[in-house]
């Protein structure tokens, strides 16, 4: 297995990101997964910077697309224009045509904006005026989303939410790493040491490697039974799809993978659980009135789904 080389590229990322180890690690997981990531957080706590980190790592062309109001469907999965000389249309790329596409601040878009990206997301492909274009591969989607309840904001819909393999918030760094991002750029641009370790066709092998790991029928009963208990919780009103259940194996795959292990075990579902299911649970008034959370709940299906003795 080349679980190395993914290690390489975490080592490089935190070159450039301080403090937030875990994120990285999880980033890069998902990038095995074949999923995208959703960070749900405040303006300048180094989004941006983890994206451009990883696609200077992992040689990947990127592109970043500020999503504001005035942002079009055909800005992003591109449109077709008329050229007078060849008198046919020609495609114009949108900025979804690379590797690793960085979504700012997704949901101050309209929504039409917004679905523009589920068929690259769920697909890896843009159909334009009848013609559909493969996407590059790999390709993943960084999204950034401000808070709800700030200023020009509205909620993603759920279909939306369910694309997104995992949600993670980066939060404000602790004081002894801001003082390490401060002395990091005296003169000195952090993602500059960033250097490439691998390239788009390491990643792929990695992700069919990744494809490939053992997982125990007890260990993908126990993943089905998470998933269930979060659709019959009665605090609930919608739980996990079954696509959130898919996405539950693939990340604990990634898990082991960077764990340096050929199978998946049930501590590497429990790892990445929570990151995987809570931004597609939505509560009931019930909960809302008692003041549940929805970690709370993650908490509570620990202790009540027994975990199997899984062999390897």
């Amino acid at each position: 297995m080349k679980f190395n080389k993914a290690l390489s590229v975490i080592e490089e990322v935190k070159k450039a990101v301080k403090g937030k180890n875990e994120i990285i690690v999880k980033v890069m997981m998902a990038v095995l997964a074949r999923g995208h990531v959703l960070m749900e957080d405040i303006p300048g706590v180094g989004k941006t910077t983890l994206a451009l980190a990883f696609s200077k790592a992992m040689a990947l062309r990127q592109n970043r697309m500020q999503f504001t109001t005035d942002v079009l469907p055909s800005d992003v999965v591109g449109f077709s224009m008329y050229n007078a000389k060849t008198q046919e249309f020609e495609f114009k790329e949108g900025a979804v045509m690379c590797n690793l596409f960085l979504a700012d601040e997704i949901n101050r878009t309209s929504s039409k904006t917004q679905s523009a990206l589920l068929e690259a997301m769920e697909e890896g492909q843009v159909t334009v005026d009848g013609v559909t274009r493969p996407l590059p591969q790999p390709f993943v989607v960084i999204a950034t989303q401000n808070p709800v309840g700030s200023a020009g904001t509205q909620m993603l819909p759920e279909s939306q939410l369910d694309r997104f393999m995992i949600r993670l918030s980066m939060g404000y760094p602790d004081a002894a790493s801001e003082v390490l991002i401060l002395k990091d750029r005296q003169g000195f641009n952090p993602l500059d040491s960033v250097r490439q370790v691998v390239n788009a066709d390491d990643i792929i092998i990695m992700q069919e490697e990744v494809d490939e790991l053992h997982v125990d029928d007890a260990v993908l009963e126990y993943i089905t039974m998470l998933s269930a208990s979060t659709r019959q919780h009665p605090m609930i009103e919608l739980g996990m799809s079954p696509r959130g259940t898919i996405a539950l194996a693939s990340m604990a795959k990634a898990h082991a993978y960077i764990s340096g292990r050929a199978y998946v075990s049930p501590d590497d579902v429990q790892k990445v659980f929570k990151d995987v299911a809570c931004h597609r649970i939505i509560l009931n008034p019930r909960a809302k009135i008692s003041a549940v959370t929805v970690d709370g709940i993650v908490k509570s299906i620990f202790q009540t789904v027994p975990v199997p003795r899984a062999a390897r």
